[in-house]
């Protein structure tokens, strides 16, 4: 039985992206970018292709692309493109499907709606949190905001270097699947990928 697999963060910049390849080819999974804002010639999507080791794994076109790096309603508009929550399909596939969102849970895609709108009761959520003065905060809010909308099926990555107090204090309040820490590395080449995920692909079975 395949499962979807939506990658969320608690801000930008945290390491959705390398989890996203880290996961994708754990599971040898599809992997779908519905929203790209800025960075089209290097966009996310190129960014875990050049992660994936595996060649099961097939990586499908954003459903809206957006020339400047900004929250994708802004950037839209710059565009005069209005994202709409019908035109944002999941591409139809027999393999298990990792789903990208942009920045956090309530990163606006237009007056209405956010990236959170995006994410189906079914799927199964993961969390990165990465260390910073107010990510303890971050987390748990965003842990509210998916709990509040019913979603339960949630595991959690931390994204840098190991600090224990607060993982253990996240990890106590929110009573979330643990799946493992991504450490800095210097580079994230393909074989440091697959390292993570052969670490981690049994943690994801817990989902």
């Amino acid at each position: 039985m395949t499962s979807t697999y939506f990658i969320t963060g608690i801000g930008t910049d945290v390491g959705k992206t390398v989890v996203s390849g880290i996961v994708t080819e754990a599971l040898q999974a599809d992997y779908f970018k519905p929203v790209q804002a800025g960075d089209l010639d290097y966009s996310d999507t190129h960014k875990v292709k050049a992660l994936v080791s595996n060649s099961k794994s097939r990586f499908f076109e954003n459903a809206y692309a957006l020339n400047t790096p900004m929250s994708p309603h802004a950037s839209a508009d710059i565009d005069n493109v209005e994202i709409k929550l019908e035109n944002i399909k999941r591409p139809e596939t027999d393999n298990n499907l990792v789903i990208e969102g942009a920045g956090g849970l309530l990163v606006p895609l237009n007056a209405e709606d956010c990236i959170i709108d995006l994410v189906e009761k079914t799927d199964k959520i993961i969390l990165v949190s990465r260390h910073y003065l107010g990510s303890i905060n971050h987390t748990l809010l965003s842990v509210e905001a998916l709990k509040s909308r019913g979603f339960f099926n949630i595991g959690l990555i931390f994204s840098g270097d190991e600090h224990p107090t607060t993982e253990q204090i996240i990890l106590e309040k929110t009573q979330l699947t643990f799946i493992g820490r991504i450490s800095e590395e210097a580079n994230f080449s393909k074989d440091v990928v697959l390292k993570y995920a052969e670490k981690l692909k049994l943690n994801l079975d817990k989902l």
